[in-house]
C-alpha cells in the first residue's frame, strides 16, 4: 500500500529546475510520546496551489506551524525560498515572514481595531513607510478583496462572515507576499460566499502571482482551487499529485475521503460549473 503511493507521488511531482517555494524533508512532528509526523517529505512548487488534506489528528496545522517557523520539528529540515527557517537566524526569520501571508480559519482579526487598521498593521509594524503610503496601500489592499472604503472603518464585530474573510485576506496580503498559506478559507460560508470567495482566490492569485499552501476539507474549494493535492495520513504524505493521480492511490483515507457520495456529488457540480452555457 504505501510502495504504492510513493510511486505514484514519485510520478505526480518530477523534478524542477526552479526551486520550491517551501521544501519540507525528513521531518518529524512529536509531542511527548505521541508521534505526528515521521519522515514526512513534501514540496510546495512556485506558483502553484497545492492542497493539503488529511484526516483529523493527522497534523495538517502542526505541519503549517512549523513551516511558517512557529514551532520547531523534533527532527528534519524546513526551507522557505531556500533557507533553512530553523537556522537560528532570528533576524533572518523576520524578514523571510515579510514574504509571506497568512490567512487563518477564523480571521483572527484585532477586535480593536478597525478593518482598514487590521490591515495596515503590518505595514505600521515595518516602521519604514510614511503614513500616506500605509493609507493608500491599505485601501487598495481592501479594494482587491472588495471591501469599500466606506466598509473600511467597520469593526470586526459588525462584519459579516464573508466580510471577515475578505479583510483578513487584505491583511495577509499587506505586504505584498509571495507565498500565501490559507487555513480553511472558506469554513462557515454558505455555498454563495464560499463560491464568491474561491473566485477572488483565484484571480488573486493569477494577477499577483502568487504561491499558494491551502489547509481545506471543503470538497468544493479543493477541486475548483487545487493545482496539486498532498493527502496526509499514517504519518506522512501518502499522495502527492494531481486529483487525478491522488485518486487512484489505493488507501482506506483516499477511498473515504476521494470516493465517498459529497466527493462525487461535488465533481459532478465541477463539471456543470465547466460545462459552456
Amino acid at each position: 500500500m504505501q510502495e504504492q503511493s510513493t510511486a505514484v507521488a514519485a510520478q505526480a511531482a518530477p523534478p524542477s529546475d526552479h526551486q520550491p517555494a517551501v521544501r519540507v524533508q525528513g521531518l518529524w512532528t512529536q509531542f511527548g510520546q505521541n508521534v505526528v509526523h515521521r519522515d514526512l517529505d513534501l514540496e510546495v512548487r512556485t506558483g502553484e496551489i497545492l492542497s493539503l488534506v488529511g484526516g483529523s489528528g493527522s497534523g495538517k496545522t502542526a505541519l503549517v506551524r512549523q513551516i511558517l517557523g512557529l514551532n520547531r520539528p523534533a527532527r528534519g529540515t524546513v526551507e522557505v525560498f531556500g533557507e533553512n527557517i530553523h537556522g537560528g537566524d532570528a533576524a533572518r526569520l523576520r524578514q523571510l515572514r515579510q514574504r509571506w501571508g497568512m490567512l487563518f480559519q477564523h480571521g483572527a482579526l484585532f477586535s480593536a481595531l478597525s478593518a482598514f487598521d487590521n490591515v495596515a498593521l503590518p505595514m505600521r509594524e515595518l516602521r519604514t513607510l510614511p503614513q500616506a503610503l500605509i493609507r493608500d496601500a491599505a485601501l487598495f489592499k481592501l479594494h482587491l478583496v472588495g471591501i469599500s472604503p466606506a466598509q473600511a472603518t467597520t469593526m470586526p464585530a459588525n462584519l459579516s462572515g464573508g466580510m471577515v474573510k475578505r479583510v483578513s485576506l487584505a491583511r495577509a496580503l499587506a505586504l505584498e507576499p509571495e507565498l500565501l498559506f490559507l487555513d480553511e478559507p472558506t469554513a462557515g460560508l454558505d455555498p454563495g460566499m464560499a463560491d464568491s470567495f474561491v473566485e477572488l482566490i483565484r484571480s488573486l492569485h493569477q494577477s499577483m502571482r502568487l504561491t499558494v499552501m491551502m489547509i481545506t476539507h471543503d470538497l468544493d474549494t479543493l477541486y475548483a482551487l487545487s493545482t496539486r493535492i498532498a493527502v496526509l495520513a499514517d504519518k506522512h504524505v501518502i499522495a502527492n499529485g494531481t486529483r487525478e493521480q491522488v485518486m487512484a492511490v489505493k488507501h482506506p483515507f483516499i477511498q473515504e475521503y476521494f470516493w465517498g457520495e459529497r466527493s462525487l456529488r461535488a465533481l459532478e457540480d465541477l463539471k456543470h460549473k465547466a460545462a459552456p452555457p
